[in-house]
């Protein structure tokens, strides 16, 4: 009787302390899974505390707010045209600021050296980017050459003649109206602000609810299977350039509207904030993919974190420190967050 009376005691307290057991291994696998997704939001919220605290009545205002979220379009459509190509496994990209640049280049050259209307100079633009983007799809897909090479050397290539059409000055002077497409004010932010929400979103949409944003994860993922299962991966390959040549020659003539011109001598600057901010976005959203919403957030969590610097009173090099930590950073973790990933 004393043994059945020990089990019978004994048997019903299994139950609770494995329900127990198993209530506090799903919550740390769900605590695991919010801060996997948003660690690097908690990190921004506690910066901006931080930057409030140290400089207060001067960060927290609608001055700072204008500069922060007013000022990125260029880099959203950067990040976004390095995104098109990197989703298919071209990870290397490195002619995205230069085919910018040589878009932008060629707006205000062709208007204020040549006399061109600013919508068919505009139009120009476009089509000079997505031509260089057709090349470099050509040189990659077609012939086989290291993407790292073709960029690099494309890059250097219309760098320099960005130069040489601009004669190594800024080239300004474009009619005032043109600037209303980028400049035009809704709730306190430039319209040029929400074309990069929209393009932002539908680049998202595309990836997560068409078929062509599966067939653009599974050629990145593995290109030898995509083809085995009989998805065109040279097809979509190629697309992907197209891409992002044409997303750098809309974003260049939205940023020329903007500023009234352009001097490619900032085009160089702007490598190192595009891939700092798309590696970035892996930690954010969906860990260890690319993915445009985690970018467009990196890419304003980079800007709050310099602006907060540079009101502290730190000097331009911050930037450069700031956005060489944070790739490097955001590399490792989306190593580790690939390793992890099942």
């Amino acid at each position: 009787m004393n043994v059945t009376s020990r089990q019978d005691t004994g048997t019903p307290t299994a139950a609770p302390k494995a329900a127990r057991t198993g209530r506090l291994t799903s919550a740390s696998a769900l605590a695991g899974h919010f801060a996997s997704r948003y660690s690097v939001i908690a990190i921004w919220v506690a910066m901006i505390a931080v930057y409030a605290a140290a400089e207060p009545g001067v960060f927290l205002t609608k001055g700072t707010f204008q500069t922060t979220f007013g000022s990125q379009q260029a880099l959203v459509f950067l990040t976004m045209a390095l995104l098109c190509t990197v989703c298919v496994g071209e990870f290397v990209d490195l002619s995205v600021p230069a085919v910018f640049g040589f878009s932008a280049t060629i707006l205000p050259v062709l208007v204020v050296e040549h006399g061109w209307g600013v919508w068919t100079a505009a139009l120009v633009a476009v089509l000079g980017a997505i031509v260089v983007g057709v090349v470099n799809g050509l040189l990659v897909v077609v012939v086989g050459v290291n993407t790292i090479v073709v960029t690099l050397g494309m890059g250097t290539l219309l760098g320099g003649i960005a130069l040489w059409l601009s004669h190594l000055n800024t080239v300004s002077g474009l009619p005032t109206g043109f600037g209303k497409i980028a400049l035009y004010s809704v709730g306190g932010l430039p319209v040029s602000f929400y074309y990069g929400v929209v393009l932002v979103a539908g680049f998202a949409y595309l990836l997560a609810f068409t078929p062509l944003g599966r067939h653009i994860r599974f050629v990145g993922a593995n290109r030898e299977v995509s083809r085995l299962s009989g998805i065109r991966v040279n097809r979509i390959r190629f697309g992907s350039f197209v891409a992002s040549g044409a997303l750098c020659g809309v974003g260049a003539v939205i940023s020329v509207a903007a500023l009234g011109g352009y001097n490619p001598t900032t085009s160089d600057t702007l490598l190192l904030p595009v891939f700092a901010s798309v590696f970035l976005g892996t930690a954010i959203v969906l860990p260890g993919r690319f993915n445009p919403v985690g970018t467009f957030i990196g890419i304003y969590f980079l800007a709050t974190g310099i602006l907060g610097l540079q009101l502290l009173g730190l000097e331009a090099w911050v930037s450069s420190v700031f956005y060489g930590g944070v790739l490097v950073a955001a590399v490792t973790i989306s190593t580790l967050l690939r390793r992890r990933s099942p």
